[in-house]
């Protein structure tokens, strides 16, 4: 979904290097709706992503994605690139029902945790199961890591995007990367 700002090099067999299994996202704009089903239909439509009504579920398309947090609750991203079109689109497609739609773009960052240990990395400050049959790709929740709300998605078999406020943000990566070092040769 999001540009890393530092790419993982690639290759079989190499020791695990935390730079490259935890990378900053930029980018993404975010939008936190909530209303009901007919807020939810409607916005889906001029967002260019159906919404998710699985809970705990995301829908991707081309450079957005939406996230189920709640009944009546998304999580919209967007690469900034497609922000003000997304935007504008949302707010004259709503405008005629009662919704909220808050631009929550700087309260919160992205880390992208990835890689042969990105389970066990979340798994040592999370209290959810990480096993893929218990959270699969395209799973998303609000929990803890540590102290610290975050809000976990998983992108890929071995790739997860966690969303963190940013006054918890330099916390959260601390303990990845003390934990990080418990993996590297």
């Amino acid at each position: 979904m999001a540009e890393a700002t530092s790419t993982a090099a690639s290759g079989a067999q190499r020791a695990f290097d935390i730079r490259e299994a935890l990378v900053p996202l930029s980018g993404l704009g975010r939008l936190s709706l909530r209303g009901g089903p007919e807020v939810m239909a409607v916005a889906g439509h001029a967002f260019g992503v159906t919404l998710p009504m699985q809970a705990c579920r995301s829908t991707e398309g081309d450079m957005r994605a939406a996230l189920w947090l709640g009944p009546d609750e998304q999580l919209l991203l967007v690469q900034q690139s497609e922000w003000a079109q997304a935007l504008s689109a949302l707010q004259s497609a709503l405008a005629p029902l009662p919704h909220s739609l808050v631009d929550i773009s700087q309260r919160q960052l992205a880390l992208q945790v990835s890689g042969a240990c990105a389970v066990e990395l979340l798994g040592a400050g999370c209290p959810l199961d990480l096993h893929p049959t218990a959270f699969p790709v395209g799973m998303c929740t609000r929990t803890l890591f540590a102290k610290a709300p975050i809000v976990l998605w998983r992108t890929a078999a071995d790739s997860f995007h966690v969303e963190v406020w940013r006054s918890y943000a330099l916390y959260v990566q601390h303990l990845l990367r003390l934990i990080g070092q418990e993996f590297e040769a």
